[in-house]
């Protein structure tokens, strides 16, 4: 920890969101613009899931069983689980769970902590787990996505399995361009996501189209009543519960839903999944069952064998494209995650980078970009084709959806004032479809499984051993100071030597003598003229409005108290904030003013706090963190530090 400083979770009553636009939208032509723009951002996941479920759930499902039960059993399930999953717990219910606006499972864990009316201990490890599952979709997304699209070349005309071992270089090549682009900003070629995805969706609606009346009998039609996707689970047992987990594959992408819709708004995510989206997937899974119905040798890839050959390079490069944008959608997802993770102090600070003077949204994280870059480079070395993938990618996105129902339960119960028994009448079903398909997904643990859940119970143990160890050093920190006022009140007794300027001292606790005063009182034996004693908070709203943002008040003559807030969502820079400071009296000029901030050696005791494996790994966590200085983009030229040991 690079500072005497943290930031806190607030309950901010009385604080107002900051309106960013997004939800109150003027004019029949933005509504459309952002449905557009989130067609491209919130359902590009979605949309390549057809490369893959029909495929794999087919496959579960071939042995001993008649082919067009099964077909038309397995599409009924995935139409139905789309109307389930997305339309009515994603769309309908939990879009409505929202954080002054935003979605995600991080903004529904502060919710629910608000629900409890402080910090509670299983909704933190409810959020975290969540986190991390979306970390491993993070990975698994841009990995699965490209080698699905890719894949399309093995059946293209006149190439064929020839040009199979060429499948993973063309994808590594594709995927290291992407994380290496997003330094740059996306903000360029973002607007054109939306159309670009659009047209991809209305390609999946005319191959299905083209193929509903493969079947003259048309006996796929069957397949949008319920019935068949009982009857199938039923009569087949346990393979249908195999099934089930390939069935997922085609709702992976709905979390996005939920966690984008801060960005473009409910209404325009709604009406362009209703609208749109939702039958474009409809159409596309019906055509691919006809499609084997009619050719029962299309089993073993029917998305791409009923691409006919005049179209197959239009759309492969639309497939392509199409990948390369759902996996954008989801890095920047990471990143965003990262945001929140960090200004709520679940993670280390990191170098937080905007790459638009415009969007709010466009961040880059270098330490989450890295990592990324390299899971997926794993992944693809390690599985090698999208079909291994698809083993290891369902257990995330349902660990993740679990986990939101989960979160969703205090808030429906404690904010929105439901009954105990109308909120289990709407939460129970959704809870036990969640349970089946975490069960469903269990088999997969030794084909791959296992990765996202080694992956997400190391997130989870990072994000513990730095929030115990943050606490545990919070303490320490408060039992080893003196109080700011009773500081004061000897130095008005005992007058030391005064320099002329403005001297801002960090300190996470604001009653509190900061660490760094002590230490110029003691070893420079002098004060500044002006003395602003500054805490950095983190509010339970995504954004804080900038006339909340700054708070001044007198401790002492010339000693002033500065609370700086921000919104989990915001990127906190301080100088810009100090700026505001002359509406409320004081005086701030950046070329005037010095900024002190405690530097704290961390050194690991098997007696004090945590285990000595853990107070290990806080130490290498808290070293590697952005230091205070450019994390609240302080000029370095104007920064004091001085240190001190600490034993956690």
């Amino acid at each position: 920890m690079g500072a005497d400083l943290s930031q806190e979770t607030i309950d901010q009553n009385g604080a107002q969101q900051q309106n960013s636009g997004h939800n109150n939208h003027e004019g029949h032509g933005s509504f459309l613009t952002l449905a557009l723009g989130s067609i491209g951002v919130v359902f590009g996941d979605i949309g390549t899931s057809p490369f893959y479920a029909m495929r794999e759930s087919i496959h579960h499902a071939s042995h001993g069983l008649g082919l067009e039960d099964s077909v038309i059993g397995i599409v009924s399930l995935i139409l139905w689980a789309l109307m389930l999953i997305v339309t009515l717990k994603y769309v309908v219910f939990l879009m409505r769970a929202d954080n002054k606006g935003e979605g995600g499972t991080l903004a529904l864990m502060a919710l629910a902590q608000k629900a409890f009316g402080g910090n509670s201990k299983w909704v933190f490890f409810g959020g975290v787990i969540g986190a991390a599952f979306f970390y491993g979709d993070g990975i698994i997304t841009p990995a699965i996505s490209v080698l699905g699209a890719i894949e399309g070349l093995k059946v293209a005309p006149g190439l064929g399995e020839s040009f199979s071992p060429y499948i993973v270089p063309i994808s590594v090549v594709i995927l290291v361009g992407l994380f290496l682009v997003q330094s740059k900003g996306t903000h360029t070629i973002a607007a054109w996501f939306g159309p670009i995805t659009a047209i991809w969706f209305l390609t999946l609606a005319a191959l299905g189209i083209m193929h509903i009346m493969d079947d003259p009998q048309m006996r796929i039609i069957k397949a949008l009543n319920p019935y068949f996707a009982i009857k199938f689970l039923i009569q087949n047992g346990f393979i249908a519960f195999l099934v089930l987990g390939s069935v997922f594959l085609a709702v992976t992408g709905a979390e996005a839903l939920y966690a984008d819709m801060g960005h473009f708004g409910k209404r325009p995510i709604q009406f362009a999944w209703g609208a749109f989206v939702l039958p474009c997937l409809v159409l596309n899974y019906l055509g691919q069952g006809a499609f084997v119905i009619a050719h029962p040798e299309a089993k073993v890839d029917p998305f791409w064998m009923m691409v006919p050959d005049f179209a197959f390079w239009p759309v492969m490069i639309l497939a392509a494209l199409a990948a390369i944008i759902a996996s954008q959608a989801v890095i920047t997802g990471a990143f965003s995650l990262t945001q929140q993770a960090v200004q709520l102090g679940l993670l280390p600070r990191m170098i937080i980078k905007r790459t638009s003077e415009t969007q709010a949204g466009q961040i880059f994280v270098p330490q989450v970009n890295s990592l990324l870059l390299i899971g997926v480079l794993l992944l693809v070395a390690a599985f090698q084709t999208s079909s291994a993938l698809t083993s290891a990618y369902g257990i995330a996105i349902t660990g993740a959806m679990l986990m939101d129902t989960l979160l969703a339960a205090p808030v429906v119960i404690k904010i929105w004032n439901w009954k105990a028994w109308q909120a289990a009448l709407l939460l129970m079903p959704i809870l036990v479809m969640d349970i089946i398909f975490v069960g469903s997904q269990l088999p997969k643990i030794p084909h791959g499984a296992w990765m996202p859940l080694v992956l997400g119970a190391a997130i989870v143990l990072i994000m513990w051993t730095w929030v115990t160890g943050s606490k545990i050093l919070s303490e320490k920190t408060r039992r080893d100071s003196i109080p700011l006022k009773t500081l004061l009140d000897n130095l008005s007794l005992h007058p030391v030597h005064k320099v002329s300027g403005t001297a801002i001292f960090l300190t996470s606790d604001p009653d509190l003598a900061p660490m760094a005063l002590m230490h110029n009182l003691k070893h420079n034996k002098v004060l500044h003229e002006t003395i602003a004693v500054l805490s950095v908070v983190t509010a339970e709203n995504p954004r804080v409005l900038e006339e909340n943002r700054l708070e001044i008040s007198d401790i002492s003559p010339n000693v002033k108290r500065v609370m700086v807030r921000y919104g989990f969502m915001e990127s906190p820079n301080i100088p810009k904030a100090l700026t505001l400071c002359r509406k409320q009296g004081l005086k701030f000029d950046i070329m005037s003013t010095s900024f002190f901030l405690g530097h704290r050696t961390i050194v690991a005791s098997a007696h004090s706090g945590m285990p000595l494996w853990q107070d290990k790994l806080f130490i290498f966590l808290s070293r590697n963190a952005t230091n205070a200085t450019d994390f609240f983009h302080i000029p370095s030229g104007r920064v004091v530090e001085l240190g001190t040991q600490v034993v956690v």
